[in-house]
């Protein structure tokens, strides 16, 4: 039996990776989407799609994991906030207070 899993957002995560691969010039927003995909599936079971995937864009946006967190940070310290808050944010934990 394989250990591997699903994860709850794959098809919302799916289309993301599959938007930020066909970018050539990616956005605020797409390095933050980025970012979070890799936080999210770095130590889940599974999901060897998604993660080969955001492998290829790391490489194809030609950046690799340090600076794309490097600047992340300098993004979201620039008061930056995505437009879509319910979309943009899934999983975030932004939905999680009553």
């Amino acid at each position: 039996m394989s250990n591997e899993q699903t994860h709850p957002l794959h098809a919302t995560d799916k289309n993301i990776v599959d938007s930020l691969i066909a970018k050539d010039k990616p956005v605020d927003l797409d390095f933050i989407n980025l970012a979070r995909l890799i936080n999210r599936y770095t130590n889940f079971p599974g999901e060897i799609e998604i993660k080969e995937d955001i492998e290829k864009i790391l490489k194809f946006w030609k950046i690799n994991k340090n600076d794309l967190f490097s600047k992340t940070k300098i993004i979201w310290s620039k008061s930056f906030r995505p437009t879509n808050t319910n979309k943009d944010l899934v999983g975030s934990g932004f939905d999680t207070s009553n």
